[in-house]
């Protein structure tokens, strides 16, 4: 599998794209203005103990205060937390996720130092190896060099990327680390401000290079110079073995440009995703799960029916885990696959889905097909989802996804009319502004009921487009 990292970078945001086989797989965004929080160590106060919730709300700095779960917390976890902790304490907090929605940041105190190979856990004392690193051999050739390399440091877990590494590297991945943590430590014994921030992590462009780079990536571009000698000092630091991959871009054609990358985001912010058999993906975000409904749309196939929805099923199985991680979604995934007769085709579907969620670098979890056709997908969520980032509500449907029908908004028009006839008897007309769709649909379909509430209310209703107006936005001024 070809693998390239594509970092474009402007004054106001930077992207990352992530290329296998020449098709986007992954896209991270930071704007300038508002950095994501993921990694960030500070030095909190606690303003609230929730005995109840064995939770606490905890000051960072931000402008909502982030929570933090009493399994999060340091040491007995059997202690009550209003034991543990009291209104007014500082307490060593990391961001483990980013603020979403109408929800504070989600805080641990258990903290965890990310390095190329390795993740630095202070407050353990075992080492753990990824579970992708699947030759015994190698795993325990891992641990035992990371307990002596890193020997009363505390615990690691060895990354996916170690997998053959040297012992120079791996060496070279925890002094990097103990001289983060030794700053840390600085940081949190001295006296001073509560909040503030002890660690802040890499910018995005750096991150890519330290977390996205795989044995299969031949090359990262990067278009800006400036982030490209950037990449190259923190490198040469702490990662020496990449920097052969490191390319800058200085094309007049926009780096993104390229690989249709912008083409790919404008699709991954829609609804529908098309098969190339003809059926299609509709993928809805609400704020409690995903929905993806499997539909056989324009593939009618060349056999029979089952045969068709099977082969719809396992084209959807198979590009479902892109859509995941290209849109970031994450969380509950409820998937509908086509109802399928045949055990073995559910059967065969479920492990289509399940072998293309072997690359899916995030945590989830895969549950069986239930007797229609259910799949529950649970990822695990760190960040907003690319929709999230680059999209808000509509703010005509509120995000609803749907607005009224001019028909419906004409007779609530006509309703509130009346209403304000009996609430202003001395008026001599009523004066109606409404968007040129509600305007023209009762001209056109209902004048007659137009001259009956006329006669009614005995006095005259002048319609007056409003473009600016919404199409379920109107007003009823007595006149």
């Amino acid at each position: 599998m070809r693998g390239e990292l594509l970092i474009n970078v402007t004054p106001q945001e930077t992207r990352v794209a992530v290329i296998e086989n020449g098709m986007l797989q992954e896209l991270h965004t930071e704007r300038s203005r508002t950095r994501g929080l993921v990694g960030q160590i500070y030095m909190g106060r606690v303003l609230r103990v929730l005995p109840g919730m064995q939770a606490a709300f905890v000051d960072i700095g931000l402008e909502r205060s982030a929570f933090i779960h009493e399994r999060n917390l340091r040491g007995d976890s059997s202690v009550p937390i209003s034991s543990r902790l009291h209104e007014g304490q500082a307490l060593r907090v990391q961001v483990e996720k980013d603020p979403i929605g109408d929800k504070g940041a989600r805080l641990t105190a258990q903290i965890s130092l990310p390095a190329r190979y390795l993740v630095f856990m202070p407050d353990a004392d075992h080492v753990g190896v990824s579970a992708r690193i699947e030759d015994e051999t190698e795993r325990e050739r891992l641990r035992e060099r990371v307990q002596t390399l890193g020997e009363g440091m505390g615990g690691f877990v060895v990354r996916t990327a170690a997998d053959g590494v040297s012992d120079d590297e791996l060496e070279q991945d925890i002094k990097y680390l103990k001289k983060a943590w030794s700053k840390i430590q600085t940081g949190t014994a001295a006296t001073g401000d509560v909040p503030r921030l002890l660690h802040q992590e890499l910018p995005l462009a750096l991150r890519a290079c330290r977390d996205l780079i795989q044995a299969d990536t031949e090359v990262v571009r990067i278009d800006s110079a400036e982030t490209f000698r950037a990449a190259q000092a923190f490198c040469e630091v702490a990662e020496p073995e990449v920097l052969g991959k490191l390319q800058w871009y200085p094309g007049e054609r926009p780096l993104f440009d390229l690989y249709s990358v912008e083409e790919e985001i404008r699709r991954a912010l829609e609804r529908r995703v098309d098969l190339k058999s003809g059926g299609y993906l509709v993928i809805d975000q609400t704020e409690a799960m995903t929905t993806i409904d499997v539909n056989t749309g324009a593939f009618v196939g060349q056999r029979n029916l089952e045969e068709t929805i099977f082969k719809t099923n396992l084209e959807a199985a198979n590009s479902l885990p892109r859509q995941l991680r290209l849109r970031g979604l994450a969380g509950i995934i409820i998937v509908d696959f086509i109802d399928m007769r045949d055990a073995e085709h559910r059967d065969a579907v479920l492990r289509t889905l399940e072998s293309a969620l072997r690359k899916d670098p995030m945590r989830h979890r895969v549950s069986g097909i239930s007797p229609l056709g259910l799949v529950e997908i649970s990822r695990k969520r760190v960040r907003e989802s690319l929709g999230g980032q680059l999209c808000e509500p509509c703010i005509t449907c509120g995000g609803r996804g749907r607005i009224r029908t001019a028909e419906t908004v004409a007779y609530d028009l006509f309703r509130d009319v009346l209403r304000e006839s009996r609430a202003y008897l001395e008026t001599k007309s009523m004066l109606v502004l409404a968007h040129p769709r509600v305007i023209e649909f009762i001209l056109e379909h209902e004048p007659d009921q137009l001259a009956d509430l006329e006669a009614f209310i005995k006095r005259s209703i002048r319609l007056q487009e409003a473009p600016e107006y919404t199409p379920e936005q109107y007003e009823v001024v007595p006149c």
